[in-house]
This record gives structure tokens, C-alpha cells and sequence, in this order.
């Protein structure tokens, strides 16, 4: 699984007050939403689009439940497949964990939550990964100054 995170200089969003505000603004900022997106749906505002409602009003309103794709997609009026296009961009922040949910008929089904049920524990795996991140570029900086400096290049050459 690829980890994928849009970094923006951005100004905290503490001032506000509305959570879906707050989220809608986050989530954008992160790149949750495609840049430019707009809901191919009859939706008027991002709030009422599937991937705002996935997020907020099903994992970070009840970041405690596991839910079921199948279920998840009935409720969103959406497809399993749409659901699957959110839920692995929520997986690609890594801020979602797997969880086993027992069906009313007594089987057991694959479920997706917050990790540890609660957005800002599960953003420590996010920060985790930016960190190595830019570790590794900054090795790759490293890197690419010495092979410069071993050319003995000073300069950039001339034509």
C-alpha cells in the first residue's frame, strides 16, 4: 500500500468552530479530495458528497465502529465500488485499521474504523510516515550533493 498525503504550508484551523467546517477544510488541505473535485452527483455543497459523508459522519462521528463496505454503500446510496475508491484514500493516510464485524446471521465480515477509534491517534501514523518520508529525501539530497560534489562540478555545466 502506497502512502500518499498532500503537505500545504496552512494556517492551523483552531479559530473555527463548526466541526464539518473544520473537516471539510482538513480534508481538502490533505488532499482527501481530488483538487478541483466536484461530486458527480446531484449534491449541491462537498458536504453532502459521499466522500465528506464516509468520512465524517461514519468514521470520525463514530470512529468506535467497524463498518461494512455493503453497509457503508447503503447508507451513502452509493456503490461498494465508490465506497472502496474512498475507503483506500483514507488507507493511503493510513488512518483506518481493519476490524472484524460480526453480521446478525452470525458471520463475520471485514470492517474499517479510525484506527485506535479516534482521528488524532490515528494521525500519529500519518505523522510517522512523513517523517520517513523526508528522511529518506533528505538521504536522496545528501546523496545527489556528494555524486555533484565527487564530478567535482562546482557549477552547473555550460553549453
Amino acid at each position: 500500500m502506497s502512502f500518499e498525503l498532500n503537505v500545504v504550508n496552512n494556517t492551523p484551523l483552531t479559530p473555527l468552530t463548526d466541526v464539518e467546517e473544520v473537516a471539510m477544510l482538513f480534508l481538502n488541505q490533505i488532499g482527501y479530495f481530488s483538487k478541483g473535485y466536484d461530486p458527480k452527483t446531484d449534491v449541491s455543497d462537498i458536504r453532502d458528497s459521499v466522500p465528506f459523508r464516509l468520512m465524517v459522519e461514519h468514521f470520525l462521528y463514530r470512529a468506535e465502529k467497524p463498518w461494512v463496505v455493503e453497509d457503508l454503500a447503503g447508507s451513502l446510496g452509493t456503490t461498494k465500488a465508490t465506497v472502496y475508491r474512498h475507503i483506500n484514500k483514507l488507507k493511503a493516510f493510513d488512518i483506518l485499521e481493519e476490524a472484524t464485524v460480526e453480521r446478525p446471521d452470525g458471520s463475520m465480515k471485514k470492517g474499517y474504523r479510525l484506527r485506535y477509534g479516534n482521528l488524532s491517534k490515528a494521525w500519529n501514523f500519518t505523522e510517522a510516515h512523513v517523517e520517513v518520508a523526508m528522511e529518506n529525501y533528505r538521504k536522496t539530497v545528501d546523496h545527489l550533493q556528494e555524486l555533484v560534489q565527487k564530478k567535482g562540478y562546482k557549477h552547473a555545466k555550460k553549453k
